[in-house]
């Protein structure tokens, strides 16, 4: 316990999925966590159940494809002790090839999985620095290494945020801020983002077909994931930066 105790964590996406095991996670460990989403209900209900569960945590409606309001849950971090991890976990998925996809889902995928890390980033690195140093952890997705000949939307997205994550490490390097940035990589992981997956299976049904597709045989669980960011969020990984973290079962082994 109190792997991240005194720190002060903003998580985006948080009313569900990963986003919520992430930010459960760092305040079982001692965290203050910031959670938002653009699910304002979703998100002050998960801040009220960590805070029945004896954590710290306050909740924000957030528009992560929105700058101006990245400024302001920055401010509020501020308000609560300055801010240590950054968790930006907030994303959307769309299936379909380059023909198949449209501009407006593009655009979409896009804002919410890669201008949104540029925002949140951008907003946050002040604050960090102010904070004297911190972990950044992007939620990228093991498509982001993995094409898909139906998910040219999200491959893009998600390459992408690898690759920008790369690029702000190297920054938080160059400048001495002690600040770390790293991306996770997860494989299908049982959340509601897998909803649409099903080709009218049950869900059940759908884990399973998912699930031989990987090595291990089944699916990941939300804290697989969780526990994987708590590690990059702790001083543990002090020494980690750049790099990829792949939460995918094996099947990038393959």
């Amino acid at each position: 316990m109190g792997r991240v105790a005194g720190k002060v964590a903003l998580v985006t996406g948080a009313a569900q999925g990963l986003g919520e095991a992430i930010a459960r996670m760092l305040a079982r460990e001692g965290a203050t966590v910031l959670a938002t989403d653009i699910n304002g209900d979703g998100v002050s209900a998960v801040a009220e159940s960590i805070v029945a569960d004896g954590g710290n945590a306050h909740a924000m409606t957030h528009d992560v494809t929105d700058l101006d309001v990245w400024h302001a849950v920055v401010a509020r971090a501020g308000e609560l002790g300055g801010l240590h991890i950054l968790v930006n976990n907030a994303g959307i998925g769309s299936v379909g090839g380059v023909v198949e996809e449209t501009v407006e889902n593009w655009r979409a995928v896009h804002a919410v999985d890669v201008d949104s890390v540029f925002y949140g980033c951008k907003a946050a690195l002040p604050l960090m620095t102010e904070s004297g140093g911190g972990s950044i952890i992007n939620i990228s997705s093991i498509a982001g290494i993995i094409a898909g000949y139906n998910f040219a939307a999200y491959n893009s997205a998600k390459a992408a945020v690898c690759h920008l994550s790369k690029s702000i490490a190297l920054d938080c390097a160059k400048k001495r801020n002690n600040i770390r940035c790293n991306s996770v990589h997860p494989v299908f992981i049982d959340t509601p983002i897998l909803d649409g997956m099903g080709d009218g299976d049950d869900r059940d049904a759908m884990l399973s077909r998912l699930g031989r597709q990987i090595p291990l045989g089944r699916v990941g669980h939300p804290d697989d994931v969780a526990y994987g960011v708590l590690y990059l969020a702790s001083d543990e990984s002090r020494f980690v930066t750049g790099s990829e973290l792949r939460i995918d079962g094996g099947i990038s082994a393959m």
